[in-house]
């Protein structure tokens, strides 16, 4: 009784132009693990509830109980939480339109689809399988015939009387079009003789994804369905079912096409061969979750001042249903790296040493090092955190190198040279007793003068001893200060073994 008044308030409140609580619904099924499209679809449908102060709603859709997955749900709620998509009413928290697991509302649907049969919009169908299959062999590409689409009602209650097994199918118009109005891609019209006569009750009592998905949206009032393209064209079989009960049609929202790359250029719809297409294979590549929340929202949606970076907050402020596009969007793995790596520069160093530290340990293990020393060395070059073990990899063990690492026309070292300089700085350093970065420094470029020696012709060598490749993320003085006393001259006398 209480939803039914809030329902007519509601189209009272409509019919007068006043405001009406915008309601938006994520619906994923517990199938396996979250794909970029599914979270673009919950993000855009929070983003506009949320960008209009109404509410998002969380549902769970296992009607398909063959393709259940297990631990499958708890992706969701893991996902959502990860990207900050807190919902307002779901399975986890409660909410007065609940229980929010199709599963756990069975028995709602069977009630509705023979109030429908009632109402001349639903019928019963006795086929069986082995009718069916043959008409498949006959006819592949041909939907239902129609069979029981007539069955005098003398029949149908025999059939029904008998313990006939059934299922219960919509009955769609044969003639004319069926038309309603699109957000994104305006007005669509589908000629109904494309319509097949689609399953509402299977013959195991639960309901198809179509007919329960419109039942639960009436009855929890959401007023805006988000999807993507690829169902515009089958959106008129759930205008008809909203028509057929006499109720509001929600507003539709229909999201562009998500294509990949591909390796000649060209482009196609976003699948594995791209690249990882699911929430949890970015972030095991190193891509954050604000930064995946926060490129996907640019995804079919063009800000009014063409600005990139947006936390979510900023997008529930700025976000306008008005600028998405029809035009297909293309996931681009080059921006979204960008973009991580934009992310990780405006964190303060606290932030990035936080979130860099399982990394920092994975090649220092437990012993502690100057973590803040390490963190101004990295957090302007990398663009992943996934990066820092490759990084840094010469610091848990010393690759092997050759000699000629060692000659360098820009430093000005040679075999023999570089010899020298490793000689030099080795009597140097054993006598260090202050193992800092400041003293370090000081004292070899001290050395390098009094040697009459560029920087670069002493620090060259030295680094390549302490590090074995040629390309370091910071100089000769941080990777000594790191490596420590005794590793540092280990590694140099090795180094100098080579010469």
């Amino acid at each position: 009784m209480i939803n039914q008044i809030r329902i007519l308030s509601q189209r009272f409140y409509a019919q007068k132009g006043w405001i009406v609580l915008i309601r938006t619904r994520f619906a994923p099924s517990p199938t396996g693990f979250m794909h970029v499209g599914n979270l673009r679809t919950a993000l855009f449908e929070y983003l506009i509830a949320k960008s209009q102060g109404g509410q998002f709603v969380l549902r769970i859709e296992d009607t398909d109980q063959e393709r259940l997955v297990e631990g499958a749900t708890q992706v969701i709620y893991d996902t959502l939480r990860q990207v900050g998509l807190q919902h307002d009413e779901g399975p986890d928290i409660g909410g007065e339109f609940g229980p929010y697991v199709q599963s756990e509302r069975k028995d709602l649907y069977l009630p509705y689809a023979k109030k429908l049969v009632e109402l001349g919009g639903a019928y019963y169908c006795f086929c069986t399988k082995e009718r069916l299959d043959a008409l498949h062999e006959q006819n592949a590409f041909g939907g239902y015939d129609r069979h029981c689409r007539d069955l005098p009602k003398e029949e149908v209650d025999r059939l029904l009387a008998a313990g006939t097994p059934y299922v219960i199918r919509q009955k769609m118009p044969l003639t004319g079009t069926t038309t309603y109005d699109d957000v994104v891609y305006g007005t669509i019209s589908i000629d109904n003789k494309e319509l097949e006569d689609q399953i509402l009750i299977k013959s195991d009592g639960y309901p198809t994804y179509n007919f329960a998905n419109v039942i639960d949206d009436h009855l929890m009032q959401i007023t805006h369905v988000v999807r993507g393209c690829e169902y515009l064209t089958s959106t008129p079989k759930y205008v008809l079912l909203y028509q057929a009960f006499g109720w509001d049609v929600p507003t539709f929202v229909h999201l562009p096409l998500i294509m990949g790359k591909n390796e000649d250029g060209s482009v196609s719809k976003l699948s594995k061969r791209h690249g990882s297409t699911s929430f949890a294979g970015l972030m095991d590549e190193g891509y954050l979750a604000p930064v995946i929340t926060n490129y996907i929202a640019l995804l079919g949606w063009c800000p009014k001042d063409n600005r990139e970076l947006f936390s979510l907050k900023d997008l529930e402020q700025e976000f306008s249903i008005d600028g998405i596009s029809k035009s297909p969007a293309v996931f681009d793995y080059d921006k979204l790296t960008w973009l991580n790596g934009e992310y990780l520069r405006a964190l303060t160093p606290e932030q990035f040493t936080e979130l860099a530290m399982p990394y920092y340990r994975e090649v220092f293990g437990e012993g502690e090092k100057d973590w803040s020393l390490l963190t101004t060395i990295l957090q302007p070059r990398v663009t992943k955190l996934t990066q820092i073990p490759e990084v840094l990899s010469f610091f848990k063990e010393l690759p092997e190198y050759p000699a000629d690492f060692f000659v360098n026309k820009k430093s000005k070292t040679n075999l023999e040279n570089s010899k020298t300089m490793l000689e030099e700085a080795i009597t140097l350093l054993e006598g260090l007793e202050n193992w800092q970065m400041d003293t370090l420094h000081d004292s070899l470029l001290e050395l390098a003068a009094r040697l009459g020696v560029k920087n670069g012709t002493l620090l060259w060598p030295v680094r390549i001893a302490a590090a074995g490749v040629t390309v370091t993320p910071g100089g000769a003085m941080e990777i000594l200060t790191l490596l420590g006393k005794d590793e540092s001259i280990r590694r140099l006398k090795l180094g100098l073994s080579k010469l």
